[in-house]
């Protein structure tokens, strides 16, 4: 779940390259001026780096310009305008949605008023997220903080689904990276699988999932899990992911029977 550390695994939620795709200005500008002129140190130098990288980042000005609390909201647009999966009068589930960016543009996606999409507009349709972290309110946008492995919350989440199917299913959760490849890739994989099992429970057949995945050990691997659940499987890097970071993002539509 974009949540807490993303996953439900989120003591190993975001990523170690998380901060600068989802935090926003607010994180750097605390971080500035924890870190301002104590560059004595490799540590604290790198750490001056990525904020001046944050800062000038033209899709965190973007961000804040467009009011969405993080620059991941351009990804999630950019693989929406790509493939057209979101649409007014869904049900979409954003697992580890924290701090709340994807939940804005899907949001701001399904608002509707006289065919008009927007973030003031009226809902049409039905937004659940969920995350191990809080999440600051997003009108509209039903949100639970807590586990989505754990029977309670799942309960819960398929109380407000009332009765329905998932459209889209969309994942942001990535584990705290460790460089040891192996374990890092066991913590990925162990996300994909939970976003998909909870896909094939949740998800309508014709529907659709997007999930964070990381290209490295396992990478492949990832791919083939993804097949053996979706007819049609895509990936896609946006504009918006930093060109040095591994992250991609793999879009599975129509669950496969059985």
């Amino acid at each position: 779940m974009k949540s807490g550390t993303r996953s439900t695994d989120k003591s190993a939620s975001k990523p170690a390259d998380r901060p600068a795709d989802k935090a926003g200005l607010s994180v750097a500008g605390k971080a500035a001026s924890k870190h301002v002129g104590k560059a004595t140190t490799k540590g604290s130098k790198v750490n001056r780096a990525w904020i001046n990288d944050h800062v000038n980042d033209p899709w965190v000005k973007l961000a804040t310009k467009e009011g969405y609390r993080a620059r991941a909201a351009f990804k999630l647009k950019e693989i929406d305008e790509v493939f057209g999966l979101v649409k007014p009068g869904q049900l979409v589930v954003d697992l580890g949605s924290t701090p709340g960016a994807w939940s804005q543009y899907l949001r701001r996606k399904m608002g509707n008023v006289n065919g008009l999409a927007g973030a003031t507009s009226s809902l049409n349709g039905t937004i659940i997220a969920l995350d191990l972290l809080p999440m600051d309110p997003v009108e509209g946008v039903t949100f639970f903080l807590g586990d989505f492995r754990e029977d309670e919350l799942l309960q819960k989440v398929v109380v407000q689904m009332a009765g329905r199917q998932a459209d889209v299913v969309v994942s942001d959760m990535a584990p705290n990276l460790s460089g040891i490849a192996s374990a890092d890739a066991a913590r990925i994989d162990h996300l994909i699988e939970l976003a998909i099992d909870f896909s094939q429970s949740h998800l309508k057949p014709q529907g659709a999932l997007v999930a964070k995945v990381f290209h490295g050990a396992g990478y492949d691997e990832l791919v083939k899990r993804f097949k053996t659940a979706f007819v049609t499987v895509k990936p896609h890097k946006p504009k918006a992911s930093r060109d040095r970071s591994s992250e991609t993002f793999l879009i599975g539509v129509g669950l496969k029977e059985g």
